[in-house]
């Protein structure tokens, strides 16, 4: 069987896709979003008080505290929106050997990642409608610490199903 004409170099030899899919685009709030929400907002407050005080000064030196009301206003309500955004501009695929998730994002660029499915691949389910299923983690540095972050197709379209057509593979995988 051979490759589709997108898929020419990407696909090992004798690997077939058996699901494709795309995330939901909706915005969801998050439990992590509410620090950066409140934050944002005092940081916000904050810019519109010393903005009121500036101005009572005259002239045009209240302006500077646009910049700092648009970054707090940023912090608290740009997490959901950039993650919503993100996921529109995300694909998945699964094969009969592995995960990839190819995402296509203006600065940023394209970028491709691939994650094996093996017997011994830990996978986690989150029913819902959308559903989530999580097969792979990485950790990502901060300035003062690193978290794990967990991969996977998220927001998706019959979760279940693609769940069920994970475990088969990696029952194929034995």
């Amino acid at each position: 069987m051979t490759a589709p004409k997108d898929w020419e170099g990407i696909l090992d030899e004798g690997e077939a896709i058996r699901w494709q899919g795309r995330p939901g685009g909706r915005v969801v709030w998050q439990v992590q979003h509410v620090f950066t929400f409140l934050f944002g907002l005092a940081f916000a407050g904050f810019a519109v008080f010393w903005m009121i005080m500036a101005s009572k000064a005259g002239g045009g030196f209240w302006m500077f505290g646009l910049i700092h009301f648009s970054v707090g206003v940023g912090l608290a309500v740009g997490p959901p929106f950039w993650n919503a955004w993100t996921r529109g501009h995300t694909w998945y695929t699964l094969t009969d050997r592995r995960a990839i998730i190819a995402t296509d994002t203006p600065f940023l660029g394209r970028k491709l990642q691939s994650y094996p499915i093996a017997e011994d691949t830990a996978i986690e389910y989150q029913p819902g409608d959308p559903a989530t299923i999580h097969f792979a983690h990485e950790y990502r540095r901060g300035k003062n610490r690193s978290r794990r972050v967990a991969i996977g197709f998220e927001r998706i379209e019959y979760g279940q199903e693609v769940y069920r057509m994970i475990r088969e593979i990696q029952k194929g995988a034995e």
